[in-house]
């Protein structure tokens, strides 16, 4: 029996996997007009040729850790969005909030209430032009360095900045969720910002789609003791949701907002 794959679905999927996109196989799926178990079947032949990597819904690019977040910015969106509603809920009217760079940080900005008294802090280039094109929230800027993977500043000097910074709730983002290992990133210098930012928030706040349960990433930032929530999908794999409640995480999930609004 042949494994190949037609010809245009494999360019398709291989093109997108070198531009560093994740592949959701619901998507393809209606893409190409096919059944979701025949995507998985592509995407199990491309992984077992080692040109992806398989994870729960669909495939990563080998080497995503290198992709900038301009890379990021766009993918997953209706995804992003569900966990930004379920954030914004977590904010109180008055409050100082930090949104730690990121793309899913970065689709709380729209969503954030008119009226509500908040001062909103980040490191992120992106969060800071959508703050300034909402043009109603007072906003202080992190600077120094950009580092173009992080999307934002995370070197010695943004540290010190937020050294001296009480922060009543902060987004902090996560490259990858462990029950083992906790939250962890790529890049070393983010690691030591978000372990800053940790330090100096009263509530710690970190969205995860349910892929980076099944990330890996050098750079540890905390465990669930350093989380007060950890903001998941609806459709979270039974396991991956027992581990990380096993480990101490608080889980909120976005059917849980809605459900009682």
């Amino acid at each position: 029996m042949s494994t190949s794959l037609p010809l245009s679905r494999r360019d398709v999927i291989e093109t997108r996997l070198a531009e560093g996109q994740e592949i959701v196989a619901a998507s393809l799926a209606a893409e190409f007009n096919v059944s979701e178990d025949a995507v998985r079947r592509d995407l199990r032949a491309l992984a077992a040729e080692g040109k992806c990597r398989r994870v729960y819904g669909g495939a990563l690019p080998l080497l995503s850790l290198s992709r900038p977040i301009s890379a990021r910015i766009g993918q997953a969106s209706d995804r992003k969005q569900a966990l930004a509603r379920a954030a914004v809920s977590l904010i109180e009217p008055g409050a100082f909030v930090f949104l730690d760079s990121g793309s899913t940080n970065l689709a709380m900005v729209d969503l954030l209430p008119k009226n509500s008294e908040l001062t909103i802090s980040t490191n992120s280039i992106d969060i800071a032009s959508a703050v300034m094109k909402r043009g109603d929230i007072p906003l202080i800027v992190i600077g120094g360095a950009v580092n173009a993977i992080v999307g934002g500043s995370v070197d010695a000097a943004a540290v010190a900045a937020i050294e001296n910074m009480n922060i009543d709730r902060c987004f902090v983002g996560a490259c990858a969720v462990s029950a083992r290992n906790g939250i962890s990133v790529h890049e070393h210098a983010d690691a030591i910002f978000k372990r800053m930012l940790i330090k100096r928030s009263t509530i710690r706040i970190a969205m995860a789609t349910s892929e980076k349960f099944h990330e890996q990433a050098p750079h540890r930032i905390g465990d669930a003791a350093d989380i007060d929530w950890l903001i998941v999908e609806d459709d979270l794999p039974d396991d991956d949701e027992e581990a990380a409640i096993r480990a101490g995480f608080t889980l909120m999930k976005p059917s849980a907002i809605t459900t009682s609004s």
